[in-house]
């Protein structure tokens, strides 16, 4: 079950990145947060971080919420599409006591769960959410199922050359409270905000993006008082903003963070994108 440790990191968010091959993957495994939860969320009842409602999903296949915190497909959904895969089906419909179909996770699967942070607790705050560590236990049942379909050295070969991607760390970062880092004793704050603010302002402009400060769906001040809601208006020009909601990029923008990811330079991906990533282990 060990993973390489080819990794990449993204800001606000970690996305770790492990092995690949041609297709140019055979397989997707997404472990991480709201970022990239395609329905996990559905399936546990007391959760307050949920999107199975609209006006998420608007611009979906068939336009209609599916537990996605966007108005169409997420960052996940991009990337198996660049994979050359189907989108990462969520965990827990494949378990679910309504599927009765045999459930098969060669072609991946995703863990993500919308309010789930690298530490345990964070998940508190919205009630319920599957944590990181449970992702990855049941990861391990996963793994299991795969070497009893796939037989030991093929499973190891399958995974080996399969993409591990881990979008999380938001929450964690939103919920820290004081640092002894050594930045804060150079900048303060605000600085620091401001500075990677305007940075990012510009960079998204230049992706030609009319609207980066506005969520399209919401309630108050620039729609982020208040999440995307049934009573909520949402904007019609979707693809001219980087926001969805108060805390979600839109499709739009979610598909220009992984076409950066999977050919960008090393400005964007360190120490090389999934597209030579996917190269090593062909």
């Amino acid at each position: 079950m060990g993973l390489p440790l080819t990794c990449f990191f993204i800001v606000f968010s970690y996305l770790f990145i492990f092995s690949a091959a041609a297709k140019l993957a055979p397989a997707l495994f997404v472990f991480g947060d709201s970022l990239v939860d395609v329905g996990n969320n559905n399936h546990l009842k007391v959760s307050l971080a949920k999107a199975d409602f609209p006006h998420n999903g608007i611009d979906f296949p068939g336009k209609k919420p599916t537990g996605r915190f966007c108005n169409g497909k997420n960052a996940a959904d991009f990337l198996a599409e660049k994979l050359g895969l189907p989108s990462a089906p969520p965990y827990l419909s494949l378990i679910s006591k309504h599927n009765h179909t045999n459930a098969s996770f060669v072609a991946g699967v995703s863990f993500a769960s919308g309010g789930a942070g690298i530490f345990d607790g964070t998940d508190g705050i919205l009630k319920q959410a599957l944590t990181l560590k449970k992702q990855v236990r049941y990861y391990a049942a996963v793994h299991e199922g795969l070497v009893q379909e796939l037989g030991s050295a093929g499973a190891q070969e399958h995974l080996s050359k399969s993409i591990f991607a881990f979008v999380i760390g938001s929450l964690d970062i939103l919920g820290y409270h004081g640092s002894d880092s050594k930045t804060s004793n150079k900048t303060t704050p605000q600085q620091l905000v401001d500075s990677m603010a305007a940075t990012l302002k510009e960079e998204l402009k230049d992706n030609g993006f009319k609207e980066v400060k506005a969520a399209c769906c919401g309630l108050g001040n620039l729609n982020a008082d208040f999440p995307c809601l049934p009573i909520a208006t949402y904007c019609s020009n979707r693809k001219d903003h980087v926001f969805w909601d108060l805390y979600h990029p839109t499709e739009a923008a979610a598909s220009i963070l992984v076409q950066n990811l999977v050919d960008g330079t090393e400005e964007y991906t360190f120490p090389m994108n999934v597209r030579q990533l996917a190269a090593v282990a062909a």
